[in-house]
């Protein structure tokens, strides 16, 4: 391995504000472990996560619960088919002074904030779907040929119900690429449950306190990208991703027959920051080989088509990544 991690007290850090705010969450959010672990990785790794599950399963909650626990600023967005652009992004209006007189003035939309959640984002149209775009990939969003930073650390965490498809509108590819995990949300276990149905039909009672700064956040994600990759886990981050592009003619041989349309280039870049967050997270130092493997579902799950034949078969993208990385021989770690 060519690189050392020069920054092991901040990763120490990083480690205890990570606990510290799993610990908060689970006053209030029972279960759903892998769920905040999985965002709490995309926040470390600067991305975005698509949630998706059936109503009631705290998602709402839970990404509220993250944001009072990094002390972030916090906003709502319930996605409707009548929901304009401007009522994300903000509007120029009129507004007189104390002279008396008129000018625009920009009044800022609920996008002005640390942490959005989208909520049911596949409810309203493309065209108000893609006025997160921008905010999305640059952090920014343009009003009227003016241009306004977003405060940072900023993350947009989205839901979707996968059950009721009436009425809706799918993310396009090129929006579902910004996200960099697509995160199924499960039922609870029956204890689970249990504790759910006490919790909230008694007299239990809980408040999640802040641990976390934005100011800090933002070093871990810095420090997240001081993590080395060898270089024998990046070359399986490349087999992974070209071998399931049924364009590619080093695809694998089944890729043909299932797979319409592969991941970008992003796929890549996302895969690795966000196993440099996880080998953190497991205090290791270094990316290995498993952190890529037990993030590859949430990372390709939407970044790939299958074909009708797939679909007929019943095969899902979380079969065709699971065969894949049943496929993709792991390369050998180089001894110097």
């Amino acid at each position: 391995m060519s690189e050392t991690f020069s920054d092991p007290e901040r990763a120490e850090q990083l480690v205890e504000a990570c606990q510290k705010i799993r610990d908060q969450v689970g006053r209030v959010v029972v279960g759903q472990d892998t769920v905040v672990e999985q965002i709490l990785i995309a926040i470390l790794a600067r991305g975005h996560c698509l949630l998706e599950g059936v109503p009631g399963l705290a998602k709402t909650l839970m990404v509220r619960s993250l944001a009072d626990a990094m002390h972030l600023a916090f906003h709502r967005i319930q996605f409707t088919p009548d929901l304009m652009p401007a009522d994300i992004t903000g509007t120029d209006i009129i507004q007189e002074s104390d002279a008396g007189h008129r000018e625009l003035v920009f009044d800022k939309g609920p996008i002005f904030t640390q942490m959005l959640l989208a909520d049911e984002i596949n409810r309203t149209p493309p065209k108000t779907q893609a006025a997160l775009l921008e905010a999305m990939q640059e952090h920014e969003v343009t009003v009227g040929g003016t241009t306004y930073k977003l405060q940072e650390p900023f993350f947009v965490l989205a839901t979707q119900n996968p059950i009721e498809q009436e009425g809706t509108y799918p993310l396009p590819e090129a929006q579902r690429d910004r996200f960099l995990f697509l995160v199924n949300v499960e039922y609870p276990t029956r204890d689970q449950e249990a504790m759910i149905i006490d919790r909230t039909t008694g007299k239990f009672d809980s408040k999640v306190e802040p641990v976390v700064t934005g100011d800090e956040i933002i070093a871990f994600q810095q420090t997240v990208r001081m993590v080395p990759l060898p270089e024998h886990v990046r070359n399986f981050v490349l087999d992974i991703v070209r071998s399931v592009r049924p364009r590619e003619e080093s695809c694998l041989p089944w890729v043909r027959q299932l797979v319409e349309w592969g991941p970008g280039p992003r796929a890549c870049q996302q895969l690795v920051l966000a196993s440099k967050a996880r080998a953190l997270l497991r205090g290791r130092h270094h990316v290995t080989l498993d952190d890529i493997e037990a993030l590859a579902l949430p990372v390709l799950r939407h970044r790939i088509v299958p074909t009708f034949n797939a679909e007929a078969e019943g095969i899902n993208v979380a079969d065709i990544v699971k065969r894949l990385l049943a496929d993709v021989p792991r390369p050998k770690a180089q001894l110097l």
